[in-house]
């Protein structure tokens, strides 16, 4: 990475932090030593033990998230923050701050505007539970699925932002959902997204996670459907549209057969489902078309505002 980059280019290391009493002294002290010219922010995010004071002891600058929720604590890193580069990394101390160059440097080339520190390729039973990598992987297959994608680790705490990423993309969300959220924000605003592998180590003994793999998976596959239909609206219902519409074909085959003598169902029922099934594909993709007009109208209009700017 050219040092020259970094000396021109203001950089902040945020740290959203709840309750890492155990840890967070560590992850200050590491990350000032990984890059001393920088300044080092922690979010407390409603803690309720000593980690604001713990991180002030070593050096870092507090400020106070009262909702609680990363989500709430990555707007605040947003609305705060006024360097060109933000190193964004979990206070949990499973991160090494040795390998924060290596996420840095495709943002400081000018070949991304976020870059991931991809945890899956070097996971193990060792250093992530094999619920939480099956979770993980689950989730990362839905979203590329949906979105047509290739990422490889959308919910990686380890990120690094340019100016550009933090100024174009919104953040809605306010749990462990914001990581999908800004992700598919960036492809839908047209950022670059790039992936660098890490390593990832297991939370320290007396540090617990925060992190209930049901309720907020759940949230996350929400989150990723409701923004499918936010920025690629005829992608979902016209999916829903020809969803119907094979209903109805296959109806209309049993139909048939019936006709012929060789159908099991009533003609009514197969009747019903065929009458049914079009014109609700019919509308599934009017509405699809009709938003993705409205989102084309709203696109333009944004690209207008960054070019006048």
């Amino acid at each position: 990475m050219d040092s020259s980059l970094v000396t021109k280019s203001s950089i902040a290391v945020a740290i959203p932090c709840h309750n890492e009493a155990s840890t967070i002294g560590k992850v200050v002290r590491d990350f000032r030593k990984a890059l001393p010219d920088c300044k080092v922010y922690v979010f407390d995010n409603a803690s309720t033990d000593n980690s604001s004071a713990l991180a002030i002891s070593e050096g870092a600058s507090v400020f106070r998230v009262a909702a609680l929720g990363k989500g709430h604590a990555l707007h605040s890193i947003f609305d705060e923050l006024e360097e060109d580069i933000i190193v964004l990394v979990d206070g949990d101390d499973t991160y090494l701050a040795d390998e924060v160059p290596a996420l840095m440097k495709p943002v400081l080339d000018g070949e991304a505007d976020m870059v991931v520190g991809e945890r899956l390729a070097a996971a193990s039973d060792e250093n992530m539970q094999r619920m939480n990598q099956l979770g993980n992987r689950l989730i990362v297959g839905y979203i590329n699925r949906l979105f047509g994608t290739r990422y490889r680790d959308v919910l990686s705490g380890y990120r690094v932002f340019n100016r550009r990423f933090v100024e174009s993309v919104p953040v809605l969300t306010t749990g462990f959902e914001v990581e999908t959220e800004i992700t598919l924000q960036a492809l839908a605003e047209g950022l670059r997204v790039v992936e660098v592998p890490i390593h990832y180590r297991r939370r320290p003994g007396d540090s617990r996670s925060k992190l209930r793999p049901f309720a907020d998976g759940y949230r996350i596959v929400l989150t990723a459907a409701i923004l499918l239909r936010d920025h690629r609206p005829l992608r979902l219902f016209g999916s829903v549209a020809i969803a119907f519409w094979i209903m109805a074909l296959v109806a209309g085959i049993f139909r048939l057969r019936s006709f012929f003598g060789q159908g099991s169902l009533p003609d009514s029922i197969l009747g019903g489902i065929v009458l049914l099934s079009v014109p609700t594909g019919l509308i599934a993709l009017g509405i699809g078309l009709s938003l993705n007009a409205i989102n084309t109208r709203f696109q333009e209009i944004k690209n207008f505002l960054r070019r006048s700017r």
